[in-house]
């Protein structure tokens, strides 16, 4: 029984992990049930059942966050690119799509995106992958490594997190302006708070970028920092970075009673490698880091 449900779970990755690398194709029902190694009929059930939502309904969800994506982060595509990529034939299609997912049109998004809503009609979408791409971590995947001090440009957001798109589109929008593209610059993000405080009102968290050159605020409220150096442990994350919070708990709760160590009077923080939607979901990476003494 062990054996089976291994194969099967295997199975259903497999298609996740299809369908992530290949939005841009055809993912008709024959093509991922296929990829799964199930009859047509037995797929489109089986994935129902699994996932609490159709194939189909899934890779709609999953091309309409990457373009939400792109609208909200990048100015580098027109709405009809965006459209196209994301498998519709025409913008009037993808608008009417979008608008019935998100409550939104595509530009009306692009300008001034309405967080909550879109949070609540992605839920199915991320409630379906953590099924299976949940990521169990073992202390073999933490290492202890001596990190430099960081100096930072900062941009804080405070308050409610569903409101934390607008502040990073702030940001994106700031160090385009500012020439520190995250292939140069690093990219932070360091935590002031849990991320589900008591009042939403108390959530806490400051976007940094890596620059040790002086800073033009272009109208932003952008302060200058530091990460300080010393030994953190540090654990990669490979996949679903949207959320690292399982990370951190494996960090807190498991991996420094076990180790003898104590951290630091600094928060915990991550370096962000590698952003989706620039690469697959399932390829973006992050570092978490645990200031160490």
């Amino acid at each position: 029984m062990k054996t089976a449900f291994h194969n099967y779970r295997a199975r259903m990755l497999r298609v996740l992990d299809h369908i992530d690398r290949h939005l841009d194709s055809d993912l008709d029902l024959e093509t991922v049930s296929d990829i799964a190694a199930f009859s047509k009929f037995h797929f489109h059930r089986q994935f129902t059942a699994t996932f609490g939502l159709s194939a189909h309904r899934y890779i709609q969800l999953a091309r309409l966050k990457r373009a939400s994506h792109r609208l909200a982060y990048t100015g580098d595509q027109s709405v009809t690119d965006i459209a196209m990529d994301a498998g519709y034939d025409a913008p009037d299609a993808f608008a009417r799509a979008f608008r019935r997912r998100f409550g939104q049109s595509p530009s009306s998004f692009r300008k001034s995106p309405d967080w909550e809503p879109w949070l609540a009609a992605l839920g199915p979408f991320d409630n379906a992958r953590s099924k299976l791409m949940q990521k169990t971590f073992t202390f073999d995947d933490v290492t202890i490594r001596e990190v430099p001090v960081t100096p930072v440009a900062i941009m804080e957001h405070r308050g409610d997190p569903t409101t934390i798109g607008a502040t990073i589109q702030r940001f994106i929008a700031w160090r385009k302006a500012a020439g520190l593209h995250p292939k140069t610059n690093p990219t932070f993000n360091v935590w002031r708070s849990e991320r589900r405080p008591a009042s939403p009102a108390d959530y806490s968290m400051d976007l940094c970028v890596g620059t040790d050159q002086p800073i033009e605020t272009n109208g932003e409220e952008i302060t200058v920092g530091e990460i300080p150096g010393g030994r953190c442990a540090v654990l990669r994350v490979v996949g679903n970075t949207d959320n690292l919070e399982p990370a951190a708990l494996y960090l807190y709760r498991d991996w420094l009673p076990a180790s003898g160590e104590e951290v630091r009077d600094f928060p915990i923080y991550c370096q962000r490698l590698a952003f989706f939607p620039e690469v697959p979901e399932h390829e973006a990476v992050a570092e978490l880091f645990l200031p160490l003494k």
